[in-house]
């Protein structure tokens, strides 16, 4: 009898640890998606990813909250920059339907009004939550760790 609930507890717990597994794989997939959306200046391939109620908050601006304050801002966005940048994901956490991770940027950033390039660092927070069993960003902060110049 204790074989056999030991054999059923470590099936859950294997169950468990696919899951989470599945689903870190699936936000390092969305995270990926992200950057390729960003490098491509597109706000359809960034507006895919966001959830039903999403909050954009860029450094030195206001939180944008809602899907059409959210695509309103990459529109502007991609009006005055170019992207060339790269994730670094340092951390996944998973719990039920919420999520979160924090990674870091690193590349170039084209000043659309002059043609300057200049290097691009961020670290960024994201906050995840499923809707219709699909991970989506619900919440996404993010803040230069470049030096000032």
């Amino acid at each position: 009898m204790k074989s056999i609930l030991g054999i059923i507890a470590l099936g859950i717990l294997a169950s468990g640890l696919l899951q989470a597994d599945t689903n870190n794989e699936k936000i390092q997939t969305l995270i990926s998606k992200y950057e390729t959306a960003l490098n491509a200046s597109s706000v359809n391939g960034v507006m895919e990813l966001y959830g039903k109620n999403p909050t954009f908050m860029p450094q030195h601006a206001p939180a944008q909250l809602g899907r059409e304050a959210v695509k309103q801002t990459y529109e502007n966005v991609f009006k005055a920059i170019k992207l060339d940048i790269k994730f670094t994901i340092h951390e996944v956490q998973v719990s039920g339907d919420t999520a979160w991770a924090r990674t870091s940027t690193a590349g170039k950033k084209e000043i659309l009004a002059n043609q300057v390039v200049v290097n691009e660092g961020n670290n960024e927070l994201f906050i995840f939550k499923k809707e219709n069993s699909d991970w989506k960003i619900n919440q996404y902060l993010f803040s230069t760790n470049q030096p000032r110049k």
